[in-house]
């Protein structure tokens, strides 16, 4: 090594050191002070200083990757722990996972045996390649966010292609969707996994030749899919036939076994992603009844799902961002509840064009007490009464759960309507100790 590449490599530790410094200063500062856990400052702070950070902070260490429309963070939550019978890990419990989301985790968990990280579909190419992952857990696409990401088409794309830049990794796709197995296709380590059927509004043309899509039911009971349209080379493009699968009875491994799964999250949804995260665990030398039980004791993802106690109400969470998460979380809601809260808001975070409210179907809720809550709360009563729902409108979430009799309250919000109810109940709750 000469002189020149040796000043290099000490000016690169010496920035790499700054980084870390002032990435934990400013992620001190930021749980301090209360202005949040400190997940995304540091690092900002951190890349700015250091560009190449991200990659120093691999190691070398097995890195699964966790990506899709709906469910990145449960089923990060559930592959983490499950990969923590095989050693440490480190993972963005808070949901953060663009570049910055990631530094953070791996400063939080930079002695850590394993990474488990969720990333936004956008950033999946750039982080896959920073840190050499060796497993890419495929969830769905669908739409979400269309003054951000734009079409499902364009980030079909970019998936794929990363996924053919790196024919080393293990992919595990959920073969019922048509946009995954487009990006997973070609892949010569892909993993197929039978998730379960849910939004189709937004699979009906082939994201490789443009013809239609044809969902149909097999004489077996079981959802099948194919393109009308032939690939290029005259195949057939097809629902691919998975090695495990999510049934009514639990998990159906690779070899036919049968585990049964009893998760304390609700929704046929988490019950797929149970499946991919213990498909994942197995990839990475975990024991399936080791990964099972794992997700099984999963009963809350950031405040998601959770009950929490309101001047004389029960507040039960749920998060929806977009039209196939609203239609899931819509089928969750419990109907013997006294009181249905559905807060939205169209802030940047939230993707500002909600037209999309007009494709999710808030009928059938006659036995409830229906309240419309949130910035834009005026355009989804609206569209709660071309459903003919009835409902009352009290924009300020909050003052709408107040509005609710005592009682049981389900309470389902976009993005930033849930995080700023779950700032004041969490508020509300440190006072009230």
């Amino acid at each position: 090594m000469n002189s020149k590449d040796s000043r290099s490599n000490i000016l690169q530790r010496a920035r790499s050191a700054a980084a870390v410094s002032a990435a934990d200063l400013a992620t001190w500062a930021s749980r301090k002070t209360g202005r949040g856990s400190g997940g995304m400052i540091g690092g900002l702070i951190a890349g700015a200083i250091d560009p190449h950070l991200m990659n120093s902070l691999a190691k070398g260490r097995p890195v699964a990757l966790v990506t899709g429309t709906n469910g990145k963070s449960t089923t990060t939550r559930m592959l983490a722990g499950a990969l923590q019978s095989a050693g440490t890990v480190a993972t963005n419990e808070g949901g953060d996972n663009m570049d910055a989301g990631v530094i953070s985790a791996l400063l939080a968990g930079r002695d850590a045996e394993i990474v488990v990280l969720e990333v936004d579909e956008l950033h999946v190419p750039n982080i896959a390649e920073k840190l050499d992952a060796s497993v890419l857990v495929l969830l769905n696409l669908s739409r979400d966010q269309l003054d951000r990401v734009g079409e499902i088409n364009k980030i079909e794309r970019t998936l794929r292609a990363c996924v053919d830049a790196r024919p080393g990794m293990t992919v595990i796709a959920n073969c019922d969707d048509v946009g995954v197995t487009s990006v997973a296709w070609d892949s010569p380590n892909v993993v197929w996994v039978s998730a379960g059927f849910g939004w189709a509004g937004d699979s009906t043309s082939c994201p490789r030749t443009g013809g239609a899509i044809v969902h149909q039911e097999r004489a077996d009971g079981i959802m099948d899919w194919f393109a009308v349209k032939k690939l290029p080379d005259g195949s057939e493009f097809r629902r691919p036939e998975p090695q495990w699968r999510i049934t009514d009875e639990g998990i159906v491994d690779a070899s036919g076994s049968l585990h049964p799964l009893n998760l304390r999250l609700p929704g046929n949804a988490n019950r797929g992603n149970a499946t991919q995260a213990v498909a994942a665990a197995k990839t990475l030398g975990v024991d399936i009844s080791a990964a099972i039980s794992a997700a099984e004791q999963v009963d809350n993802v950031a405040g998601r799902y959770s009950v929490v106690p309101f001047e004389g109400r029960d507040v039960r969470l749920m998060l929806a961002k977009n039209p196939a998460g609203w239609q899931e979380a819509l089928s969750m809601v419990d109907r013997d509840a006294d009181s249905l809260v559905i807060s939205v808001n169209g802030q940047v975070a939230d993707g500002q064009d909600l037209s999309w409210l007009w494709d999710v179907r808030f009928e059938n809720f006659e036995d409830l007490k229906v309240v419309s809550a949130g910035e834009r709360g005026t355009d989804l009563a609206v569209r709660l009464g071309y459903a003919g729902v009835e409902h009352t409108l009290v924009k300020d979430t909050v003052e709408a759960i107040r509005s609710c009799p005592p009682g049981r309250v389900e309470v389902l919000a976009n993005y930033t309507a849930f995080r700023d109810l779950r700032r004041v109940l969490d508020r509300n709750n440190e006072e009230q100790r």
